[in-house]
């Protein structure tokens, strides 16, 4: 599950709105965490107590070699090492999407985590809308640049259907951020995100744990 980056250590824009979301000193669990980067950051600008979940052999031996600690694993499995609610931060950025079963590792994140920062590249977004109806091709985007014989993502959501799936599994969103990503940088989208923003990120909680208020 390694991480798309624009160089080797080159931290991806939208990381840097994760990192935001993170309050310094946390413990932190990031899923699919690829070569580290996102880890390396919040180590070094939020003191975090990094931790991650790897599936690639190269990545994983990355990881080590920065001094990270990872576990070589298969997350379609589950979590069922961790303990309730054990993990400050679980984050999950560009992984659900190519999980065999997004569902049970979205709910095992919110049950692991106290919070879960979990990022989405938009289906519904204009352009994959309009390379689908006018050009009648499987579309590629920024957050989705892959060829249809090569990608691997085999579960594409639109940030409407993650708000659904939150609403229908008890998990309150407590912040989100939509975007549209661009090679070295990232655009804010704030109005009417399922059709002009490519990538979301969400922070959700278990609605039975913690007393934030949920945005609207």
């Amino acid at each position: 599950m390694t991480k798309r980056t624009n160089a080797k250590n080159e931290l991806r824009p939208e990381f840097h709105y994760v990192i935001d979301l993170v309050e310094p000193g946390s413990s932190v669990l990031d899923l699919g965490c690829g070569e580290g980067q996102l880890m390396k950051a919040l180590q070094d600008k939020k003191r975090a107590r990094v931790q991650g979940i790897e599936l690639s052999d190269t990545a994983v031996q990355a990881c080590v070699e920065n001094g990270l600690f990872v576990y070589h694993g298969d997350l379609d499995e589950g979590l069922a090492d961790f303990n309730d609610h054990s993990i400050d931060y679980v984050i999950l950025t560009s992984t659900i999407q190519v999980l065999q079963r997004p569902d049970l590792l979205i709910k095992e994140a919110a049950r692991v985590g106290k919070k879960a920062i979990i990022s989405v590249p938009n289906f519904g977004y204009w352009r994959v809308r309009f390379q689908l109806m006018f050009e009648g091709v499987m579309p590629r985007t920024s957050s989705l640049p892959y060829e249809w014989y090569d990608t691997p993502n085999i579960h594409l959501t639109t940030i409407r259907d993650f708000r659904r799936f939150c609403r229908e599994h008890r998990l309150a969103i407590l912040d989100e951020t939509t975007l549209v990503l661009r090679q070295h940088d990232c655009k804010r989208v704030r109005l009417a995100p399922n059709f002009f923003a490519d990538y979301g990120i969400f922070v959700v909680q278990q609605q039975d744990y913690g007393q934030q208020t949920p945005v609207s």
